[in-house]
């Protein structure tokens, strides 16, 4: 398992657009992936429902888990796609 944990800039936080990129990518990496607020319950990270469930907003910290097959490179896309949101 790979895990990145990330600090969001965005001054709105990971609203519709990013959190769709964000679960799009997810699922076409074909891996496991949860995100979850730092401390937090992980959600599955392919439910766009799910990411906006959590509510992240700027200043919030989040983890982000990867398994299976290019999980680092996986991982670091789903990290450029969220620090890009902005």
């Amino acid at each position: 398992m790979v895990t990145r944990t990330i600090t969001i800039n965005d001054p709105v936080g990971i609203h519709a657009r990013p959190a769709a990129q964000f679960a799009q990518a997810v699922t076409a990496s074909g891996c496991t992936v949860t995100i979850a607020k730092q401390g937090g319950n992980p959600v599955p990270a392919g439910s766009i429902l799910s990411v906006m469930g959590l509510g992240i907003k700027q200043g919030d910290a989040v983890e982000v888990n990867v398994e299976g097959d290019n999980a680092e490179a996986v991982a670091d896309n789903l990290t450029n796609i969220l620090v890009s949101a902005e």
